[in-house]
């Protein structure tokens, strides 16, 4: 693997560049990074960074063309991941059919292909949060981009290869590199400057009442280190098909503004406000990652969710640090 070529897409956004800094660490550095930086600052995310050459996303296949056989293997995280986003074809094109061909290719050069999918697949949970192949029919996405996501999953097992590849569902990450992301960033992020400054987190009040106190609705939460350390460790064994990347343990909103509080050393004042109507028809008052596959074969994620609010807090989000 050091000898060779590893390819990250998406290198320049969150997961892609915790992956990276991942790879840094493990002393990998002959790294083929993928993507678009645009008019964003993702560049930020790359500084510190040690990689052999950095192409968009639009010269990729042109690359492997000619150079797929000094390819060790494939991350690829690069993918419109807006929950929001209403362009049905720019999603199709750019989360379905880029990885179909991304996936071909890596297949007939023997290349080892690890994907993202989505938590976002699972809908509003009630068919479960298992990653079992054999349910994937029953998933009902509510979003578009958890459908383009899906379909990728379902082409993929229609295809008979989810045998030779690697899909990783990733839950609600938190962590460093995310400044660039807007609304999709992470709720640690997002509530973070209202608590420095204003002392307060304002919290969704719950849209199922009979199920879910105000600020009880629950969230699989994952450090990106975690995320970044367990999307690695399919480098380095043979194991394939689909896996959830989370920690397998629910945390509500609750919860989670509390070690907020702590690890901002700031008293905890919770205040609970109307849900936004167009939310409350795509919002999961619940996700919970079915890890029993995952951990047959690997260890659990190390950082409970109070050190890891902890570590982004004061190590990063304080500190206007990048990861």
């Amino acid at each position: 693997m050091h000898d060779r070529i590893i390819i990250v897409t998406g290198a320049a956004g969150f997961i892609g560049s915790a992956v990276v800094r991942h790879l840094n660490d493990l002393g990998y550095h002959r790294l083929l990074l993928v993507d678009d930086i645009e008019k964003t600052e993702k560049w930020k995310n790359l500084l510190g960074k040690r990689f052999y050459d950095f192409i968009s996303k639009h010269a990729l296949f042109s690359w492997l063309d000619q150079r797929a056989g000094e390819v060790a293997a494939i991350i690829h995280l690069g993918a419109c991941s807006d929950t929001l986003e209403t362009d049905g074809d720019y999603l199709m094109e750019n989360n379905f059919r880029y990885t179909q061909r991304l996936t071909q290719i890596a297949l007939k050069h023997e290349i080892r292909f690890i994907y993202a999918s989505s938590a976002a697949t699972y809908g509003d949970g009630s068919n479960g949060f298992s990653d079992d192949i054999d349910l994937l029919e029953e998933l009902r996405p509510l979003n578009l981009y958890g459908f383009s996501k899906h379909l990728f999953d379902l082409w993929a097992k229609q295809q008979g290869i989810l045998d030779q590849i690697v899909g990783l569902k990733y839950f609600n990450v938190f962590g460093p590199n995310e400044n660039h992301k807007g609304h999709m960033a992470s709720m640690v992020y997002k509530m973070l400057p209202k608590v420095t400054q204003e002392g307060v987190v304002h919290l969704f009040k719950s849209s199922e009442p009979d199920r879910f106190g105000d600020g009880d609705q629950c969230r699989d939460f994952i450090y990106v280190k975690d995320v970044a350390d367990m999307t690695c460790r399919f480098l380095f064994n043979n194991n394939n098909g689909i896996f959830n990347i989370g920690r397998g343990a629910p945390t509500t909103w609750n919860q989670l503004a509390s070690a907020l509080f702590e690890a901002a050393g700031r008293e905890k004042n919770i205040q609970y406000i109307e849900m936004p109507q167009q939310l409350k028809k795509q919002y999961q008052n619940y996700t919970c990652a079915d890890m029993t596959r995952y951990l047959k074969k690997h260890h659990a994620p190390a950082f409970s969710i109070e050190d890891a609010v902890k570590d982004y807090v004061q190590g990063y989000l304080l500190k206007d640090k990048q990861w």
